[in-house]
């Protein structure tokens, strides 16, 4: 899981885990709900991240709209996804960009993750070491 501004630098990045997890569970084991992590933040998810809104307290929540069952988005409800999406851009360009390091882009053999951990976090560094120069 990474967390990254605006600015595009990576501000948080969990530890890495084995096997699949859903994205709002992990959340919700990195970060209790019952603390107020985000409460001065405003806070901006995917649709993996559907019911944060009720476990935690934030300054304001975006969440784009999900499409139900046989029925579609209105037009406002489109509009208002691809805006969100223009402003998600800059979390998957700060992702992208500490891929961009040819350690974590090829196949790795490194069945210790404490050290992959490490070298993630190193990629993440050098990552915003790169956007402040």
């Amino acid at each position: 899981m990474v967390i990254s501004d605006r600015s595009k630098r990576v501000r948080y990045i969990s530890h890495c885990r084995v096997g699949k997890i859903h994205d709002y569970r992990f959340l919700k084991e990195e970060f209790p709900p019952e603390q107020d992590w985000f409460a001065k933040f405003n806070v901006r998810v995917d649709l993996g991240y559907l019911g944060i809104g009720k476990d935690y307290v934030c300054k304001s929540i975006i969440i784009p709209y999900k499409k139900k069952k046989k029925h579609e988005l209105t037009d406002e409800q489109k509009r208002e996804n691809r805006n969100f999406a223009a402003q998600r851009v800059a979390v998957e360009h700060s992702i992208d960009g500490i891929k961009r390091y040819r350690i974590l882009s090829d196949q790795l053999r490194i069945h210790d993750l404490d050290l992959y951990d490490d070298i993630l976090a190193v990629c993440a560094g050098l990552w915003n070491f790169y956007l402040s120069n």
